[in-house]
């Protein structure tokens, strides 16, 4: 499975569409709430969405959408990242509720290789968000700092940190 790409596996208008989707629960969306502190009503207590907003029933924190969608673009765009360096933009666009489900996809929208070290560049994209009835409900831009091949050979490979499988001795199984 790739995880992430290197500065020279990314071509300015390729667009990755992010596998597998997800459904938010309403526990989800309690739990990210709960974990950021943000217990604004429309989206904590039923009662009140559902009496006082004009969707009637809660709403998924947006923040919570940005962050599925931010990890569903990890594989294919920033899973080899050195840095995440901006995010230009974040706009939600339209609402999402318990049960939908979160689809997403990402344009490269430019590279520019560093000024700085000739190991790295910088990869420019967005990413769109949307249900499973394709309504768009989030996008935002972010600049990624990402290796090239060399800095990757530089540093033992794909996989640097993993350690290796050391199997039992015979001596161990007296």
């Amino acid at each position: 499975m790739q995880f992430g790409r290197t500065y020279e596996e990314f071509e300015v208008g390729a667009v990755y569409k992010h596998w597998p989707g997800k459904t938010v629960t309403e526990y989800d969306d309690h739990l990210f709430c709960l974990l950021t502190m943000n217990h604004h009503p429309l989206h904590m207590d039923a009662n009140y969405a559902e009496r006082t907003t004009d969707f009637g029933k809660n709403v998924v924190v947006g923040n919570y959408v940005y962050s599925l969608l931010l990890g569903m673009s990890v594989p294919d765009v920033s899973g080899k990242a050195i840095a995440n360096l901006e995010i230009e933009s974040l706009r939600h666009v339209a609402p999402t509720f318990h049960g939908d489900t979160i689809y997403g996809e990402t344009t490269v929208l430019d590279k520019t290789p560093s000024r700085s070290k000739n190991d790295r560049g910088i990869v420019y994209v967005e990413t769109k968000g949307y249900k499973q009835d394709g309504t768009l409900v989030c996008v935002f831009r972010r600049k990624v700092m990402v290796p090239t091949e060399t800095y990757i050979k530089e540093r033992g490979g794909e996989q640097p940190g993993r350690p290796e499988l050391i199997e039992p001795t015979k001596k161990a199984e007296k």
